[in-house]
């Protein structure tokens, strides 16, 4: 849950685009959705094993955790949603599961953009938000221990105390989870020094899919016995196991960051900007672009004063002990590449005014249509300005409202297609321009994904990017963990 960027407003737009769809699963009990028959004895089942309270039933309740934030994204109504607090009882889950061949689909906050956290009619979703405890936090050893349903930003608090930070900050990191961190491998403003989630993690519990529980990784600093079944479960979006408890990688805590925004006449000249800046051998803490499209909406909404002459502005940020001699390097080769003007922060306060154009993002360009699809392609840095050169092409042969925000420093690019999805035209037409942006990506010889992950909104392309041999391999893979094909089946492949 992305994902790595504030979440956007549902939309609940079945589309065209592949899926397990809402019909009943493979698997499913026939009587689901019904008292008595096998219903009756899923829920029987379950129960024995589980708290009161654990198991949602209500059908206006178990709507809710249908889906995720993504568009186009066929979703159902799951036939209970399990609220497990320990890990035996997650165990039970996935033990009645595999006796009754339902499929089973983990959930942490929901606030993924590509429909990994979707269920279909008659399945289990497995929610492990109650899952919320901070285990331990070792300062000697910089990790900390957590399970699936503790909140990023709740994480970030807790080691704070202790002068650390864990690094990788999505957006949503107010409100989303570790476990749906891991699951897709989620990023966030600060990759371009610090890295993503796979970075940090060590080492997981977790409950596969006939029960049995499964340790990987390690608590120390290095470590290199045997396969790294650890990374593999990292980006897997439940398909392969369930996550219950995650050793994470911390960090010392950095100084406070100063900022400096650079306005461009054009978004290639502010691409110019990050090559010359990260060939320099700079590393900035961040380094985020938006396109004029995305400058304009966010005036609009929080009238941040914004030049509307501005065709791009970029933002950089150094957390060093001497953070305003990094922004003085880089704003003479922001000056090189075009910039028109330059203006770096003073203090923390400044740059925190700074940034929140770039936080207004997201809101700014939903409050443009009542529906958006976010695209997650991210391309080699070098090709940063034909990806945005491409992305405006693409916009206008659709006749649609595109605005991209990049985190630039690492090629990976947000194109926000805004639409009416009520207009079934210009539905079709978003989609469309959408897979012309993961074609475009896959081009310049990028990703489909660089952080929100694959779900059902880009199963298609994931098979178009790994080609047929590294897809045979990866179904392989899928069906030495999940024999029956219960976790979480439709999504990636």
């Amino acid at each position: 849950m992305d994902h790595d960027d504030v979440v956007p407003t549902p939309d609940t737009t079945q589309g065209t685009g592949s899926g397990t769809g809402s019909g009943t699963a493979p698997g499913t009990p026939s009587g689901a959705g019904a008292p008595g028959g096998p219903y009756g004895e899923l829920l029987d089942r379950l129960a024995a094993g589980l708290p009161p309270g654990a198991l949602l039933t209500d059908p206006d309740v178990t709507v809710a955790y249908g889906r995720d934030m993504a568009s186009f994204c066929a979703a159902g109504t799951p036939a209970v949603v399990v609220l497990p607090r320990t890990v035996e009882q997650v165990r039970h889950v996935m033990r009645t599961a595999t006796a009754l061949r339902v499929p089973v689909v983990p959930q942490g906050a929901r606030t993924g953009l590509s429909g990994a956290a979707n269920a279909a009619d008659g399945w289990i979703v497995l929610s492990l938000t109650k899952m919320d405890r901070i285990l331990e936090i070792s300062p000697v050893d910089r990790i900390a221990v957590v399970e699936p349903g503790v909140v990023n930003a709740a994480l970030a608090r807790a080691v704070g105390a202790h002068g650390l930070t864990y690094p990788p900050d999505p957006s949503s990191w107010e409100s989303c989870t570790i476990g749906g961190n891991i699951g897709t491998a989620s990023g966030g403003l600060c990759c371009v020094k610090y890295g993503v989630t796979a970075e940090y993690v060590l080492g997981l519990d977790v409950v596969l899919a006939d029960g049995r529980l499964l340790t990987t990784g390690r608590r120390t600093a290095k470590g290199v016995a045997g396969y790294d079944l650890t990374r593999l479960f990292v980006g897997s979006e439940g398909t392969l196991g369930i996550v219950v408890k995650a050793v994470l990688a911390l960090r010392p805590k950095p100084p406070e960051r100063l900022v400096l925004a650079a306005e461009f006449p054009s978004a290639a000249a502010a691409c110019e900007a990050v090559c010359a800046i990260m060939a320099s051998g700079h590393t900035p803490s961040l380094l985020e672009l938006m396109d004029r499209t995305t400058i304009r909406a966010v005036n609009a909404l929080g009238n941040m004063g914004l030049p509307e002459t501005t065709e791009a502005l970029l933002l950089a940020a150094f957390d060093t002990p001497d953070p305003a001699a990094g922004l003085a390097a880089v704003g003479e080769l922001c000056a090189a590449a075009g910039a028109t003007e330059i203006v770096p922060a003073d203090t923390a306060a400044e740059s925190e005014l700074l940034l929140q154009a770039r936080r207004s993002a997201l809101p700014a360009l939903e409050s443009l249509k009542p529906a958006t699809m976010i695209d997650d392609v991210c391309v080699p840095r070098s090709r940063l300005g034909a990806m945005m050169d491409g992305t405006a092409a693409i916009a206008e042969k659709y006749g649609l409202t595109i605005g991209v925000c990049a985190h630039a420093g690492d090629g990976n690019t947000h194109p926000v297609v805004c639409f009416d999805h009520h207009d079934p035209d210009e539905a079709r037409r978003a989609r469309e321009s959408f897979d012309a942006i993961m074609a475009l990506g896959l081009e310049l010889g990028g990703t489909i994904t660089g952080e929100h992950g694959v779900g059902v909104l880009k199963k298609e392309w994931l098979a178009r990017e790994l080609g047929p041999v590294g897809v045979e391999l990866q179904r392989g893979i899928k069906r030495t963990f999940d024999p029956l094909g219960i976790l979480n089946p439709g999504k990636l492949f």
